[in-house]
Formats: C-alpha cells, structure tokens, sequence
C-alpha cells in the first residue's frame, strides 16, 4: 500500500487539467505516442466537441520514481464547470491529495478558490501547480502571491509547468509521490468499498467504480450492496489503464472496477458500499451529500409510444450521473413524461444532448424553471417548480424567488457592459474587487430565474468571451410573480406556461408571441396566439390562414354571386375553427426558449 498515491486534479475551467492529464499519461508510458490523442481521458463525443470535461475519469499510472521504486498512481481528472462541482466531490471522497492548478495568466478564479475549500473540507493534501508557463502574459510572481492571499497555501511550494509544452512534468509525479500520503487501511479485515461511479454495459450489465477502503475483493466472491442489501457474484476486478485491465484481485488503497451481472440498473446507487455477503461490514462508509437541483425542466418524449424507451433511457443515464433528478409528469399537450431537476443550464443542456446522442432518444424539452416558494392566506407555504401547479392567484399572500451571490471576473474594460447587463437581470447589492491590476470580480445578488434564461450566452458576448462566472445560492426574497399562460385559440398549451417577474411578463410574452407564429404552419382558419395573465391578454399574434380562391369560377353576373360564396367559405371556416386543433411542432418549443440572440 505504501507504493499507491490516490490522487485528483482540480482547477478552474480552461486552467489545463486535461492537457496535465494527458502529459503524465505519457510521460508514466501508458499509451504510445501512436496512439495518442489530445483530451484522451475524455472519452465522450461530447467532451471533445466543446472542449470541456463533464465526467470525472479514473486511470491508472505505472511512474518508476529516482530512487528505482515503482508506484501504482490513481489519477481521477475532474470537471472545473460550477455545475458538475458534483463529479469534483465525489472524485475527492476517493483521494487523499489533489493538484490544485492555477493558470499562469489568468491567476487565482472562482471555482479555483471553491475547489480548493473542497478538498480543504476533505482533509487532503494539496499541491499547488502554476501550469501555462510559457504563455508571453504569465505573471508567476503574482499569481504566487493570490496563492498566498486568497488560498492561504504557501506559494514556495508551487511547482511550476506548461502542460502544453511538457515543463515540469517529472517534478509534478516527484512531488505525487512524496508530498501525498499512502492510502490506509486495512487488508485482511472486512471488505468496505465506495461506489464513486456506474456505467452500464449492454453486455456486462452494471460496471461499478470504486475506492477501496478495506479489506480484498477477487473474481468469485458474493459481494452486497448495502444500502438494499442485494447480492451479487464477481466476475472480474481490474484497474482503469484507457482501457479495462482485468486483475486477480482489489485490495485496500487501490481504485478499481468491480463486474458482477447487476442487470437490475436502481441496485446501484452512487456513494453505496459493497462489502461481502459472507464476512460483512458493520456499518456503511460515509456516501456523499444529496445533491440539491436548482434548475427544473419537463422532457416529453416526441412519439407518445417512445415513453417507456425514456424511462429506461433515464435509468441508465442516471448510472452515470448522479445529480440528475427525475419523477413522473403529464401535459395535456404533449402526454406522458418526466420532470427532472439540474444543478444549471449546462448540466441540462449536457443531459439533453446525451440523451439524444448515447441512448437515441428524441425528447421535447419544456423551458427550464426554478423552485418558487408561495405563501397562501391559510398560513401555508407551498414550493413551486412546475408552473403546472401555480396556486390559486387569490390565494397567494407573497411569492418568493431564489437569489444567488453571482461572482464575475472580467478584464477592467469590459465593466460597463456587464454592469448593464447585471442590472437589467435586477441584479442588486454590487461589490467590486480588484484582485489584479486590470481585472476586475464584480459581485451581485441575483435573482436565480433570471440568471437560468441566458445570462450566460449574453455575458460571454459581452466580454468577448473573457468573462468567468461562478455563483452560489443564497436565499429566498419576497417577489412579484405571475403566472404567464401562452393561448392557441384560446386553449390553453399548459407545456409553454412559465412563472415570470410581472415587470418581465410583457416582454416574454411578445417574444413566445412571435416565435409561435413563426414557427406554427398555416392553418385552413385564422390561429390567434396569445400571452396570457389570469384573464387579461398582455400580447397577441395572428397566423393568417391559408385562402382559397372559391370565386375563380364565378365570372361575370351580379355581384351577390360572389358575395354568396364568400358567405358559405366563412361560415365553413367557423366550422372549421370550432373543432379543427392546432398542430404545434417540436421546434415551436424549442424556439420559445430561445433568445433573440441565439436566434
């Protein structure tokens, strides 16, 4: 055990840790120069796509330190997006030390102090490691001392490196090997193993990722999983080398995958333990904290027939990612499906796009909403996160909205711009700091709801694609909210009803209004579209219906000839109005929730 580091790196987004990854994957000789590739722990089309890291991966290194001694290093590469801080928890519960890695350029950011505290929280040992070296903009000497200040780590300690140009990469594994403590526990007592990660396998069912903390396990024994008790034989053990190498046996302190048949996906839950049915562990290990969504969506699946497809789908997906939240729901406008919570509007983008790409599902997906809180005139307060179930509008003695403490890092020049921008999402209470000369950390409360639309995509425009945004939840503030129904002739599409701030009513209204009427084909009859409050229309837009020409034939005569035809045409179209439905395509949804910009 003394030759194993369990190790994690962790850092702001685009601070390198993928590029690091991949530097010690070949420096320990893991993988060919042949068949290398660039970000080659993240396996997902997705990841390669965008650039970013979504799933926290486990590999292990073979590194054969100065003195001759050969060592076994975990490595778990985590995410640095706020809303897969989740992957970045769990990854730290296997560890006993992290890099923490901090862009030469760019400094100290949000999530580098927020994952810094996390692994402080989990009493590990951290490295610091100044990566990017080479860039004509690093500022060692400052950035040290943010180290210092903002971290309170001592900067002497730093290592430094380009992870691109391959600097310092042997003095990052001397540094894994000797700063980091050993794994303990013990080998011969009882198996205690903690689930940090499921994938499921068409042909090997369930493949569970775990830490062990005690005891062995090998192919043959009976293991059980303690939180519902269910027994299972292994088949095989083995470490994560790119790809799965089997191994006679896992013992303490070692990183591992455990196969055994689970065919039944909601055995496995994330944060369980697995010990032996024969010889079992007292208690549990400590899991991980319940994580709580702060984004809400519905996903419909296109064809009503698919639903039972999703459901499993879901199943499966949520293997793989813990955070994601999901019950049961209904709309009369779109059938039977799920309502599922997000921890941000990436994670639901993320979701939506694997869902389409890994398990072929074609989905519709509602506008994202937050969890509103109602106090009604019984004394009752009710939470909110489906606008399905808006209470009674002359019930309701306060609404409240969740507000976030939003942190904004940007470049000097861009602060007009993003005050603007802040102030028109009704942020309140700015703070400035200067953590830099030339940038500066603007800090607002927020309301979450705004935020959740298109914050994001509007900052990034704004600052040039310089501006960094982190948040945390605050509380909950009294608001005016309103329920904002969208109408087709005069039916009520309850798959389109959001809860809004009444100030923005108007506005979302006009912009529903319009994409409808832009996106809805043309009708044999007149299609009124309307935004709604209770009774009162706030906004209308009108689809023209198609016009046949019924007086082609009629030529020559009076007058009244024709005048009677056009007569027996409205009347048909009357008809027509009182019992024809409006088809609504997928891409009216989906254009609904974009913005202008996007568009």
């Amino acid at each position: 055990m003394d030759h194993i580091r369990n190790f994690s790196i962790i850092a702001h987004i685009d601070h390198g840790k993928s590029t690091l990854a991949d530097r010690l994957i070949q420096a320990t000789g893991l993988v060919e120069d042949r068949d290398f590739r660039d970000q080659i722990l993240d396996t997902m089309d997705i990841e390669r796509e965008r650039g970013i890291t979504i799933k926290s991966q486990a590999v292990t290194l073979p590194y054969v330190d100065k003195k001759g001694r050969s060592f076994e290093l975990n490595l778990i590469d985590t995410p640095g997006h706020v809303d897969f801080s989740y992957e970045v928890s769990r990854a730290l519960a296997s560890c006993e030390g992290v890099l923490l890695l901090v862009d030469a350029a760019q400094g100290v950011e949000a999530q580098t102090v927020a994952n810094a505290y996390a692994a402080m929280e989990h009493d590990l040992e951290i490295i610091p490691v100044i990566n990017k070296i080479d860039l004509p903009s690093a500022d060692i000497e400052r950035v040290k001392e943010e180290i210092e200040i903002d971290l309170g780590l001592d900067s002497d300690q730093a290592i430094l490196c380009s992870a691109k140009e391959g600097i310092g990469i042997e003095d990052v594994l001397e540094a894994i090997v000797k700063e980091i403590p050993p794994p303990s526990g013990a080998t011969d007592g009882p198996l205690q193993a903690l689930i940090f990660d499921a994938h499921y396998d068409p042909f090997r069912g369930t493949i569970v990722s775990c830490r062990l903390f005690a005891g062995t396990v090998r192919a043959g024994d009976r293991i059980r999983l303690m939180h519902n008790r269910a027994v299972y034989k292994v088949e095989e053990v083995g470490l994560f080398r790119l790809n799965r190498e089997p191994k006679k046996d896992l013992s303490a302190g070692e990183v591992g995958y455990i196969i055994s048949g689970i065919k039944t996906v909601s055995d496995v839950r994330i944060g369980d333990t697995i010990t032996l049915d024969n010889d079992p562990a007292p208690v549990p290990l400590p899991g991980f904290k319940e994580v709580k969504p702060v984004v809400f969506a519905s996903i419909y699946p296109v064809a009503s027939d698919d639903y039972r497809s999703l459901a499993d789908s879901l199943e499966k997906y949520k293997l793989n990612d813990a955070a994601l939240v999901f019950q049961k729901d209904s709309s009369a406008a779109l059938g039977l499906g799920f309502r599922c919570g997000f921890l941000g509007l990436l994670h639901l983008e993320i979701v939506q796009e694997r869902l389409e790409r890994e398990y072929d599902q074609s989905i519709i997906m509602t506008s994202p909403t937050v969890q509103y809180r109602f106090v009604l005139s019984n004394g009752e307060e009710v939470t909110v996160d489906n606008p399905v179930y808006y209470p009674d509008p002359t019930a309701i003695v306060k609404g409240m909205e969740p507000y976030i403490r939003a942190s904004i890092m940007i470049p000097e020049r861009y602060m007009g711009a993003v005050m603007d921008l802040c102030l028109e999402r009704r942020g309140v209470n700015a703070q400035f700091n200067y953590p830099t000369p030339g940038r500066i950390e603007i800090r607002f409360d927020m309301p979450l709801a705004d935020v959740i639309y298109d914050f994001y995509d509007s900052l990034k425009t704004v600052t040039q694609g310089y501006g960094s945004f982190d948040y945390e939840l605050l509380d909950y503030r009294e608001s005016d909210l309103v329920k904002l129904d969208i109408l087709l002739n005069g039916e009520r599409v309850d798959a389109l009803s959001q809860i809004v701030f009444r100030e923005s009513a108007r506005p979302r209204a006009l912009h529903a209004c319009e994409k409808l009427k832009e996106e809805i084909p043309r009708h044999m009859f007149k299609i009124a579209v309307q935004g709604a409050i209770g009774g009162m229309v706030i906004a209308r837009s009108t689809i023209s219906p198609f016009r046949k020409d019924v007086t082609a034939k009629c030529y020559g005569g009076d007058i009244t000839r024709k005048r009677k035809l056009l007569e027996k045409q409205k009347k048909g179209k009357k008809r027509m109005k009182m019992v024809g439905s409006v088809a609504i395509p997928q891409s009216a949804f989906v254009a609904v929730l974009k913005t202008d910009k996007d568009s």
